[in-house]
Parts: C-alpha cells; structure tokens; sequence
C-alpha cells in the first residue's frame, strides 16, 4: 500500500516539477528517499519480483503494439535484438573488466549481459514527453521486448561459466533457440487454449465482464509459469501470449462493454506495475551502497567518486556500442533505401544519436542482477557480486538520464521522411462500416416491421439512423474528404461540449435531490462512454 501510494504522489510530483523529467526518474528519487529516511525495508526477492509485475507489464505491451508497423521492420528489430545484444555483452565485458580489473572476466560478462536489454517501460515512459516518430517508436518497443531473452541466456551461461569454469558455445546457442522459440511458442498455445476455451464458455452460457477481465489478467501469468516450468523464456512467453491476445481480439469476441471496462483495468495496472518497479529500484539503493563499497575496497578503489565514475563509463560505453552499431546498421540501409528518399546523412547521424540516447535499462537488469548467486558451489563468496548489482543499479538511473536529456537533444529540428498518411485506410473503412451499418438496419427494420399494423413507425425510425451512415459515406467519399474530417473535427468538439454540460445538468439535479443517484449514476455511465467515443 506505501508503494503504491509513493506511485500516486511522485507521478504528481512529475507533473507539478518545472521542467520536464521523465516520471522514472521521480520515482527512483521518491524510493531513494524512502530507503535513506524510513524505516520501511522491502526484502527483495528477484524471482517474486520477475513473476508479479513483468508479465503483466510484457503481456500488455505484446497485446497493444502496432503488428504490422513491427512486422514491416522485422529486420531492424531482429538487428537490435539479436546482434547488438550479442555485440554489447563480448565489447562490454571485456571492457569492464580492464575498467575493473579486480572483477573477473566471467563476472563482468555477466553485468554486461544483464545491462544489454533496454527496458520497454522506461522506453515508453521517456516517449511521453519527447516526440518521437511513429516508426522509431515502433522498434524501439519491439526490441525492448524481444532483446530480453537474448540478454538473459548470456547472462545464464556467463553465470554459469563462473561458477563452473566452462563454456560451451554450442551448448548456448542451442539453449538460446529453445528458450526463444521455446518461450514464444508456449505463450501462443496458452494464449489460444485460454481464450478458446472461454470463448466455448461463453457462447454456450452467456458473457460475463467481471470474469473475461480476470481471464486476460491471468493468461500471462500462465504463460509465464508454463514457459519456465519447461526451461524455456516466461518472459518471451508473456510477449507472445500478449501478441496472441491483440490477434484474437480483432475477431471482436468479446463484449463492448467488457473491452471499455478491461482497457480501464488495464490501464491501471500498467501505471501501477510501471511505477512499482522504479520506486523498489530507488529503496534498493541505499541498502546495496555500503555493500558495494565493502566489495570494491578489496579493489582498492572504494571511494565514492571512483564508484560513480565507474557508473559513468560504463552507462557511455554502452551507449557508445549502442551509438556504433545503430550508425553501421542506419548506413547500410540508408545505402539501400533511404537513399532514394533524399534523407541527408547529417539526418542519418542524427537519428543514429537517437537511437543510441533511447536505451534505458530498467526492470529486467534490476530483477537479473539481483539473482546473482550469493555463493558459488565450493562454498566461496560469489567474486563481486555487490559491486556488480551497484553498478547496474546506477547504470539504469544514468541511462534513463541520458535517454531524457540527450533525446529530446538528437530529435530537435531533425529532418525525417514524412510519415506515411493513413487517411485512405481511414476514409476506406468508415465508409465500410457506414454502409455495413445501412444494409444491417434494413434487415433489422423489416424483421420487426413483418406482420405490424404500425410498420410505418419502424420505417421511419430506420429512415433517421440510415440518414446519419449515408450523410458518413458522402463525406468520405465526396470530392473533399479534408474538408470532412475538419468538420467531423468540429463536430467532435460540439458533441464534447453537449455531454459534458448534460453531465453538470444530471449533477446540479442530484445536488437539488430531484433525482435519485442510482438514476444519476447510470446516465454519468453513459455520458462517459459517450465522451470517451467522441475524445478517442
């Protein structure tokens, strides 16, 4: 209950705060504070912590990702995911152990692999206040959810190397196939047996909304324990189930009402989730400092300027890899396509910036790092293991701070291709669904007009809603469809204007008691849905 009311309070905070910072940021400082200033301890647990709030937050962002922008960039995603994952783990880990050389190497490939993955969380969150393109966009959350398997089966094997003192090169990259394809297969199936079968409950016994959304809250902590009973990615597999969800769902099974009401659900789950795993982050940090210095005085650099800087260059040296593969992989396609879109290469090294700028670590580094093994099998303290876990630690916030200082910096006054329009595919499927909606009311409107004496009355009344598709269909597809949407803009606007004062209406009449609030309740239900149509 105190995370969460730390979540409410510093999410206003941001808000209130001058200038802008991004609300992870807030949110460390309020859990930081928490740690130095209360007695309020929370005890850890990396897998409790994987299991409660990553499947979720990975299920929702699987479900509500653009499929066809992420597919259509396949190749760059799989890019970043894959290669620059791979390419950060062997550059960084060396690299860290020559910054530290009391760290061994297996160690230090151990932190490079859990700093490799970005964070989709922090990635959206940073997005809110930067306007980034729709397309970057897009592959930056596709790598955020597909890099994380990559980076934990290097993380697995360097841990391993450790404490045993092998490694197997063909053993890891025959576990990285099974725990991919592995974990992305088990979370389709589950996704599709769970909402088969909900589907047969359904349409033989009626729908219920309370029970579908608590189905779509389980199916990812199904898929997950599904996938790592079987040795496979439970993070992949909420990823996929949640991509499964988004695909079943366009075959609108269930109920309006029980999708306004699970996207409400939902919605607050996200912000909850998002803001409960940087808050734990920020309590974490005090109690791991004095660790951290008691493991780094064995280095003999123990002093807190050292510990920072270490923080520093690490966090710009994975930007720094991030920045030149993002710049080789940007120059080979600008050399193949862009090319013919007139893209400057001043716009390519700037989008290169950008791309390296937007790499926050988060939630998956923090839980990763935190399962390092106390102790090693002969019994021996795991070598540097506080200090690992600091470093990572410190390596989210400043990335974080990178991606919300440097960002906004790289994507000013950028020159991109403009955006592909989608008005056609707009005005094609509003047109569809007027004209779908006209042959339905006819339908309907003769099979409750058959055999009634009153049969004008049912004419009539399928005459005014059929004016209303037909005047949609001219709109759309007259001679000016700009011209139509500015005025379906505007008529947005009125409508908006329209319920919320019949909304102060309703309320001013239950103020005065001349209606009762079951009344007053049912018509603000309506007036909401109605503005949320209007607003969306």
């Amino acid at each position: 209950m105190i995370l969460l009311l730390v979540v409410v309070v510093s999410s206003s905070a941001s808000r209130m705060l001058p200038i802008a910072v991004p609300r992870p940021l807030v949110q460390i400082a309020f859990g930081a504070a928490i740690g130095l200033f209360s007695d309020i301890r929370v005890e850890f647990d990396a897998e409790l912590f994987f299991l409660l709030l990553l499947p979720p937050l990975l299920f929702l962002d699987g479900w509500r990702i653009p499929k066809d922008e992420l597919f259509k960039d396949r190749a760059t995603v799989l890019e970043l995911a894959l290669g620059l994952v791979a390419f950060t783990v062997v550059g960084m880990g060396f690299f860290i152990h020559w910054l530290i050389p009391a760290m061994p190497l297996g160690v230090a490939f151990a932190l490079a692999a859990v700093l490799s993955p970005t964070d989709p969380i922090a990635v959206s969150a940073i997005a809110r206040r930067v306007p980034i393109p729709r397309r970057m966009m897009h592959i930056l959350e596709g790598e955020s959810l597909l890099n994380d398997a990559t980076g934990l089966v290097c993380f697995r094997f360097a841990v391993a190397a450790v404490a045993t003192g092998t490694f197997s090169p063909l053993a890891a990259g025959l576990t990285f196939g099974w725990v991919a394809a592995g974990g992305l297969a088990v979370g389709v199936g589950v996704a599709l047996a769970i909402l088969r079968l909900k589907e047969i409950v359904g349409r033989r016994f009626g729908e219920d909304s309370g029970s579908n959304i608590l189905v779509s809250l389980l199916i990812p902590f199904a898929a997950y324990l599904t996938a790592e009973e079987s040795g496979c990615s439970g993070i992949l597999a909420a990823v996929g189930a949640g991509v499964t969800m988004s695909y079943v769902e366009a075959t609108g099974q269930a109920l309006a009402l029980t999708r306004v009401r699970r996207r409400a659900v939902w919605d607050m789950i996200q912000f909850a989730a998002n803001g409960v795993v940087f808050v734990l982050l920020g309590e974490q940090l005090p109690a791991i400092w004095p660790k951290a210095q008691q493991s780094a005085g064995l280095t003999g650099t123990s002093d807190p300027l050292w510990m920072i800087g270490y923080v520093l260059v690490i966090a710009l040296g994975l930007t720094a890899l991030r920045l030149l593969w993002a710049g080789v992989s940007m120059g080979i396609t600008w050399f193949r396509t862009w090319r013919r879109l007139g893209l400057p290469a001043p716009s390519l090294m700037r989008l290169a910036i950008a791309t390296a700028c937007a790499g926050p670590r988060g939630a998956v580094t923090l839980a990763a790092v935190l399962t390092l093994p106390p102790t090693l099998p002969v019994g021996e303290p795991f070598p540097a293991r506080d200090l690992a876990i600091f470093l990572a630690m410190g390596v989210i916030i400043v990335s974080i701070l990178i991606a919300a200082v440097g960002l906004p910096l790289a994507m000013r006054g950028l020159d991109l291709p403009a955006e592909p329009s989608t008005d056609a595919e707009d005005d094609l499927a509003r047109i569809a669904a007027a004209e779908a909606a006209i042959a339905r009311i006819e339908e309907v409107q003769h099979a409750m007009a058959e055999g009634r004496a009153d049969a004008d009355r049912y004419v009539e009344i399928a005459s005014r809603l059929m004016d209303l598709y037909r005047t949609r269909v001219e709109n759309r597809s007259g001679d000016d469809p700009v011209r139509a949407r500015e005025d379906e803009a505007i008529e947005r606007v009125m409508r908006v204007a329209a319920v919320r004062a019949s909304r102060e209406a309703v309320l001013r009449l239950l103020i005065e008691r001349r209606i009762g609030s079951a009344v007053a309740t049912r018509l603000m239900q309506e007036f909401d849905l109605l503005e949320a149509r209007y607003q969306a």
